[in-house]
């Protein structure tokens, strides 16, 4: 594309702008879709944006034969490739990209708005904060973003201008914030939410039974099996009932310090072994070895 052209561009996104005479026009537009691309401070995962997830837009916009709610797009006078930056609306971006290559004639309805980076992220957070498309965790990743770029890690400035409590904020960085062990152990991170990430944030914030949290989502990334998120988070607690309070004579064998223990309790005679469901096979072997070596070593 010709330096001419995104010149043209530009000189047009700027008429938008001094159009009614201010720095936040209210104006809608219908453009191009090309001519846009996606703000990198958008919540939206882009595994979301596939024709499949947009199926149900994109047979309405076929249907009503436009697009009746604008997205909301700054100009880009910098850029040669695109004029417009899309703050909100990627799915129905999205969608119209779609409907053009099909062959329809409809354009991209816009509203131009002249934002900084930090009013971005805010109009943004109010569009999609409620919405069900958008995960727990895509955003609380979004928000863990923005607090360094634009709050310089202060969470009570941030939640000000969010216009949320402190309390709400710090649960949902506590979200974005667990280990990728965690995350790898769910069938997909937009099963996550946030009350997953309180249920097990205690275990995972005590450096005693991390470990056990830690290897119980091992083992279940290592299985490969596709399990419910309520399944995982079960697993992962259940991975620290073998209590660290040990009874008295109770001794602890691991493969590695990385690993859930088996527990030994000799009683008389008997030797009873305890250990989580969810450890692995060869976390298991490893423990048994260090406990028969202990025994007959």
């Amino acid at each position: 594309m010709s330096r001419t052209s995104a010149t043209a561009r530009r000189s047009i996104c700027a008429r938008f702008l001094q159009c009614k005479g201010h720095d936040m026009p209210n104006d809608f537009q219908l453009i191009d879709p090309a001519l846009c691309r996606l703000w990198p401070g958008n919540p939206r995962a882009a595994r979301t944006l596939t024709d499949d997830a947009c199926a149900d837009l994109i047979d309405s916009l076929r249907t009503q034969g436009r697009q009746e709610l604008p997205a909301i797009v700054r100009p880009l006078p910098q850029d040669d490739t695109h004029s417009y930056e899309i703050i909100c609306g990627a799915r129905r971006h999205h969608a119209v990209m779609h409907l053009r290559a099909a062959g329809m004639d409809i354009g991209f309805l816009v509203e131009l708005r002249a934002l900084s980076d930090e009013e971005a992220f805010r109009v943004a957070d109010v569009e999609n904060r409620t919405r069900a498309d958008i995960s727990d965790y895509d955003r609380a990743k979004s928000y863990a973003a923005a607090l360094d770029t634009y709050y310089d890690g202060v969470q009570a400035h941030m939640a000000a201008r969010m216009q949320v409590s402190t309390a709400w904020l710090s649960r949902h960085l506590q979200l974005a914030r667990l280990p990728q062990e965690i995350v790898a152990a769910f069938a997909d991170p937009g099963d996550i939410r946030e009350r997953h990430a309180r249920q097990i944030g205690h275990l995972l914030a005590d450096p005693e039974t991390a470990p056990d949290v830690l290897a119980a989502a091992a083992a279940i990334t290592a299985d490969g099996t596709a399990l419910p998120a309520p399944q995982v988070v079960s697993r992962l607690r259940a991975a620290v009932c073998t209590a660290q309070r040990l009874p008295h004579g109770a001794l602890q064998f691991r493969r590695s310090m990385h690993d859930a223990p088996i527990t030994m309790q000799r009683r008389g005679k008997e030797v009873t072994l305890r250990f989580s469901p969810t450890l692995g096979e060869k976390a298991l072997r490893g423990a048994f070895e260090r406990f028969i070596a202990h025994t007959y070593g």
